[in-house]
C-alpha cells in the first residue's frame, strides 16, 4: 500500500494555511483553493476563485478573536484596575511603573518644598548655621532638595544629611501620610508586576498542538484526532482536555445562533479526558449517534463551516499554578483519510520521541462516506448474510 506523507510544513499546505492564519473576524482570505493529485506522489496548489473563507474564533496560538464595543465599557474596567493591570502588555506595564512613581515622587517633593518655604527653610542661612533657627528639614531649602529628600525617605537610602526635626506638626503630618501612600503604592505596583511575572502563560508555550485534526477509521469506528506534547520534562497535574465544535445554526423557530458551541465528546464519560502527558498523546472523539460528525461525509466537511477548539489545563508542578493551552482547528485544517506519524520509539533503555514528525501525516484508505451511511451499510450487510429460518449465519457450520 502506497503511503503519501502530509507534512505541516509542506508547501502544498502552507498556501492554504497562510491564507487561513493571518485572518480577522471582519475579514479572510480572498483565496479559494483546490488541490490536484499529480502522479500520485504529491499535490500542487491551483487558485479556482476568489471567495471569502471564514475569519477564526480563536486564532491557532489560543487567542480569541473577539473586539468588543460596550457603553461604560472602560469604567467597568477602572472598577477592577488590578486585574486590568495585570491584564495590560508589559510595555504598558512599564510605562505606568515610571508614570506612577515619577508621580508621585514630584508630588511629595513638592509637598516637602511648600513646607519649607511656608516655614522660611528656603533660606540658605537657616541650614548653614548662620540662623540659630531650626528648620522643620534640616538641608532641605529648594525643590531639588526636597525631591531628594523624597526619594531618600521612601526607599529608606538615608544619607543623614537630610533629616526631619520635630519643630512643624505639619511635617510630621505630611511624613505619615507619605509612609502610608508609600506604602500602598509599593503593595500595588510591586504586587502587579510579580503577579504578572508569576502568571504560568509562559507555560503552555510549551504545550503544543499538531497543526492539523484527522478523520480516520479505528477499531472499525470513524475517529476525529488530534496530537497534544508536553515539552519539558516537569510534568503537568491532574491535567484535562476538552474540545468544542463552534458554528452557526438556526432554530426551529427562525432564530439565527451566530457562535453555537457544542460539546465535543474526548472521553469525559470514560475518564480518557485525564491526560498523563509523558509522551505525546493523539487525542481520540470517537463519532457515534450523539457526535456532531455523525452525518458528515468527506465532501461535506471541505463545505461545513465550522471551528473546532481544544483546551488543555492542568497545574504546573513547581508552582502549584493552573496552566491552559489553547489552539483551534478550521473545517480546512481537518484531513479525511490521514494518520498521524508514530514519533515514540522504544530504545535499548529507553523511549525516543522525534519531535521533527509531530505535525506529519500520510493517507489511508478510507471510505467517503459518513459514519451514519457507514453504520447503515452494515447493519444491512449483516441482514443479508442472516438466514429467517437458520440459527445462525449461512456459511460453512461444524459438522
Amino acid at each position: 500500500m502506497s503511503l503519501r506523507r502530509h507534512s505541516g510544513g509542506g508547501v502544498q499546505m502552507s498556501a492554504k494555511l497562510a491564507a487561513l492564519r493571518g485572518e480577522s473576524i471582519e475579514g479572510a482570505s480572498m483565496l479559494d483553493t483546490t488541490t490536484t493529485l499529480s502522479n500520485g506522489d504529491h499535490e500542487v496548489v491551483q487558485i479556482k476563485s476568489k471567495t471569502k473563507q471564514p475569519g477564526r474564533f480563536m486564532t491557532k496560538t489560543g487567542h480569541c478573536n473577539i473586539r468588543r464595543s460596550a457603553l461604560q465599557m472602560g469604567t467597568r474596567y477602572m472598577t477592577d484596575i488590578f486585574t486590568t493591570l495585570v491584564d495590560l502588555r508589559w510595555k504598558y506595564n512599564m510605562i505606568i511603573f515610571v508614570f506612577v512613581y515619577t508621580a508621585a515622587w514630584s508630588m511629595f517633593g513638592f509637598l516637602w518644598w511648600m513646607v519649607a518655604f511656608v516655614r522660611g527653610d528656603t533660606d540658605i542661612n537657616v541650614h548653614n548655621g548662620t540662623d540659630s533657627r531650626k528648620p522643620c528639614v534640616q538641608n532641605v531649602y529648594s525643590y531639588a532638595t526636597a525631591f531628594l529628600f523624597y526619594i531618600e525617605t521612601e526607599t529608606t537610602i538615608g544619607y543623614g544629611k537630610r533629616a526631619m526635626t520635630d519643630q512643624c506638626p505639619e511635617a510630621i503630618l505630611l511624613f505619615v501620610i507619605q509612609s502610608l501612600l508609600g506604602s500602598i503604592v509599593d503593595a500595588f505596583m510591586v504586587g502587579c508586576i510579580f503577579i504578572k511575572l508569576s502568571q504560568p502563560k509562559n507555560r503552555a508555550e510549551t504545550l503544543v498542538f499538531s497543526e492539523h485534526c484527522i478523520l480516520t477509521q479505528r477499531d472499525g469506528k470513524y475517529c476525529l484526532m488530534f496530537r497534544v506534547a508536553n515539552l519539558r520534562n516537569s510534568l503537568l497535574i491532574q491535567c484535562k482536555i476538552r474540545a468544542k465544535i463552534v458554528k452557526s445554526r438556526q432554530t426551529l423557530e427562525g432564530e439565527f445562533i451566530g457562535l453555537h458551541q457544542d460539546d465535543i465528546n474526548v472521553g469525559f464519560d470514560t475518564g480518557a479526558d485525564n491526560l498523563f502527558l509523558v509522551t505525546p498523546l493523539i487525542i481520540c472523539h470517537e463519532i457515534d449517534h450523539r457526535s456532531p460528525f455523525y452525518n458528515t461525509n468527506a465532501e461535506d466537511l471541505q463545505k461545513d463551516k465550522f471551528e473546532i477548539i481544544v483546551i488543555l489545563e492542568g497545574m504546573i508542578e513547581s508552582t502549584g499554578m493552573i496552566c491552559q493551552a489553547r489552539t483551534s482547528y478550521l473545517n480546512t485544517e481537518v484531513l479525511w483519510g490521514h494518520r498521524f506519524m508514530p514519533v515514540l520509539f522504544h530504545a535499548r533503555d529507553h523511549f525516543s520521541v522525534d519531535h521533527s514528525e509531530f505535525h506529519t501525516t500520510y493517507e489511508v484508505p478510507m471510505p467517503k462516506q459518513s459514519m451514519r451511511r457507514f453504520h447503515d451499510a452494515q447493519v444491512q450487510n449483516n441482514t443479508k448474510q442472516w438466514h429467517p429460518g437458520s440459527s445462525g449465519y449461512v456459511g460453512n457450520t461444524a459438522a
